[in-house]
């Protein structure tokens, strides 16, 4: 990022008067007042929204040359410098706090800014020359005039936060999420032949096979990779071509629907226009939904990691049918203690996740963020979707990679526990009855003998019956598969 201690400076005006700028920043006026007016975070709007940015202003200029409303020269230079935005090559040049203005407005000032200086320095004029009407007249391109030709940042923030969240759901959580239901999949055909006790309230429930266990972890992914996709798709209709207000003021009427097109065609993904302007950009419920549906994908991933946290406690006190791969000393005390830190690391992703829903959700309210005419919370709304976006997928890459590789059951443990459970009598109850059943399990508890024993020693039922119904294996396919 430029340096702002620097003495070497430049004076640039924007409508509001000079404003002194870092000479070596290919921002202007705009951005600079902007710094200035939210020293609040020290966090710049994320990367991939200025790279959304990049997308969306060289598909602007490429729609405004087609449709006869900017000249070839001044759209080609557009979309090179813009291409670059787009490829992250000026990242440093995007220094915004985000929590800003709430349109984005100070943002969309900073890509066109950025973009117009870049074609000066393209041009070998000085930065700051796109204010110049001597530079202008001779064919330079002005930010507001050229770059946000036909726009408005009212219609394009929300559109580049949602190319952002698009592309990054696309590109690297979907992969994540199915990659770890792929090895969640792998780990119940393996376990499908070891039987443990089931938990019901944290008590000893009927048996289970472990690979029924991991097949139900294993669907709860592949119901997340559906939820994601639904948030993909709720992320599609842009809001491109409504300028100020959703009516479309100075722009061509068929801009909205050619710069979807293209874009659709440079990230590959089925955009379109928004089939109402006003419910896009008066409401962010677009993000508020695919947040949520975020939100559901971090409940089941919390459900995974306490349940293996949980499996795998111990190594001799607790439960102990899972044991966890030891990545990392557990204790600066405790010698040779290992902890289930990747599981740990899990649940804090997934409390993130749902603490930044709920503040998307409330930026998407009305009277808070929805005000009237126009949601005024897109900044924060877009960093904390797309921070669950990362969080999500570095998530999954991490318990994949540090956990389920690594996981492995205890099957002794496993038979240990299933043998010394009260509920093995369950499978007796249809046949001598609950009361007898019951009367079982409890002597079994306070003698501390199994319900077999006890019941053998009482000659309940035949030795071989008996086998036959107290079999845990038998108990986990009543319908015999």
């Amino acid at each position: 990022m430029p340096d702002r201690t620097a003495t070497s400076t430049r004076t640039e005006r924007d409508s509001m008067g000079e404003m002194t700028v870092p000479a070596d920043a290919l921002y202007g006026a705009s951005t600079q007042r902007a710094v200035l007016n939210f020293p609040v975070s020290g966090q710049p709007v994320p990367a991939s929204v200025v790279h959304a940015f990049g997308r969306l202003k060289a598909a602007c200029a490429m729609v405004n040359r087609d449709l006869g409303l900017l000249d070839a020269g001044r759209a080609e230079a557009i979309i090179e410098a813009a291409g670059q935005v787009g490829a992250g090559k000026h990242d440093a040049h995007f220094p915004v706090d985000v929590f800003q203005t709430g349109s984005g407005t100070s943002t969309n000032m900073n890509a066109n800014e950025v973009i117009a200086n870049l074609v000066c320095l393209a041009r070998a004029a000085a930065i700051g020359s796109s204010k110049d009407p001597a530079y202008i007249e001779k064919g330079g391109v002005h930010p507001n005039d050229h770059v946000n030709m036909g726009q408005s940042s009212n219609d394009t923030f929300p559109t580049a936060m949602q190319l952002a969240g698009a592309v990054e759901i696309r590109t690297r959580l979907l992969p994540a999420v199915g990659r770890m239901a792929a090895k969640l999949e792998a780990h119940a055909d393996a376990w499908d032949s070891i039987v443990k006790i089931g938990r019901t309230h944290l008590q000893d429930a009927t048996p289970i096979r472990l690979g029924q266990e991991f097949s139900g972890y294993a669907a709860q992914m592949r119901h997340a990779e559906g939820r994601i996709r639904r948030a993909l798709e709720a992320l599609m209709e842009l809001p491109i071509g409504g300028t100020a207000v959703g009516t479309g003021i100075n722009t061509h009427p068929e801009f909205g629907a050619r710069v979807s097109a293209e874009l659709a065609r440079t990230d590959g993904l089925p955009y379109r226009e928004a089939s109402n302007h006003f419910e896009a950009q008066h409401t962010r419920d677009c993000i508020v939904d695919a947040s949520a549906q975020l939100r559901t994908v971090a409940v089941s991933l919390s459900k995974i990691a306490g349940d293996i946290r949980l499996l795998g406690s111990g190594p001799r006190c607790g439960v102990g049918e899972l044991t966890l791969p030891a990545v990392q000393p557990g204790s600066s005390i405790m010698p040779g203690k290992v902890n289930p830190v990747i599981c740990e690391s899990m649940v804090m992703i997934t409390c993130q996740v749902i603490g930044n829903d709920a503040a998307v959700t409330m930026g998407g309210l009305g009277g808070v963020g929805s005000l009237l005419d126009l949601n005024v919370a897109m900044p924060m709304m877009a960093r904390n979707l797309l921070e669950s976006i990362t969080l999500l997928a570095n998530g999954c890459e991490m318990f994949t990679d540090n956990l389920l590789e690594g996981l492995w059951p205890d099957e002794a443990r496993c038979a240990e526990l299933i043998e010394g459970s009260l509920a093995m009598c369950t499978s007796l109850a249809p046949v001598i009855g609950y009361d007898k059943a019951a009367a079982l399990a409890k002597e079994a508890f306070t003698t501390g003998r199994t319900v077999r024993q006890i019941a053998l020693e009482k000659k309940v039922l035949p030795e071989e019956e008996l086998n036959r119904l107290l079999d845990p294996m038998a108990m986990t396919k009543p319908d015999g598969v």
